[in-house]
């Protein structure tokens, strides 16, 4: 057996050799006659470089990008009282190192009668919150708290050297 498997291997490589020796190579040798037949073409020009043109960023004065838009309602509620002013004397809350748009809701509890809205900070903590807490860089307080969201009145400057504004803003259930 290991003799006839033998013998049909070295068949099979002579009969492979024998067809790759033949020396007929018309077919190739026309094809390589009528490229050469052919007038040679014009190689295009290198396109032209166009220089660089700097963009000059304009938009300095405008809001950032990277902030939430205010809605028009919430333009409308605005309210430009010369008595609002945030108070300086009041101890901060852990809450308000954070930016605003870090936090987020992540969930509420009842503890002891008492309805309390679960934050989390950018670092990972949770923290409980209620009507009248205080949160972000802008001096929010937290006026209202339901299931799916909290809501929160920011005071902020309106842009004169003396002159603040309220802001209600939202920060809604994460996953929703």
């Amino acid at each position: 057996m290991k003799r006839m498997t033998r013998i049909s291997l070295l068949l099979a490589a002579s009969l492979a050799i024998v067809a790759c020796s033949a020396k007929d190579f018309t077919d190739l040798d026309a094809f390589m006659a009528e490229k050469l037949a052919r007038p040679g073409g014009i190689i295009p020009p290198i396109p032209t470089f166009k220089a660089y043109e700097a963009f000059a960023y304009s938009a300095t004065t405008l809001r950032s990008p990277f902030e939430r838009p205010i809605e028009v309602r919430q333009i409308a509620q605005l309210q430009a009282v010369s008595a609002i002013k945030p108070d300086e004397n009041r101890a901060k809350e852990f809450l308000e190192q954070f930016t605003f748009d870090s936090l987020s809701m992540v969930g509420t509890l009842e503890r002891n009668g008492t309805n309390w809205t679960l934050i989390r900070d950018p670092q990972g903590g949770v923290h409980r919150v209620t009507a009248g807490n205080y949160l972000g860089r802008s001096h929010g307080k937290i006026v209202e708290t339901a299931e799916t969201y909290v809501a929160v009145v920011e005071i902020v400057s309106d842009g004169s050297e003396d002159g603040w504004v309220e802001r209600p803003r939202t920060i809604k259930l994460s996953g929703i």
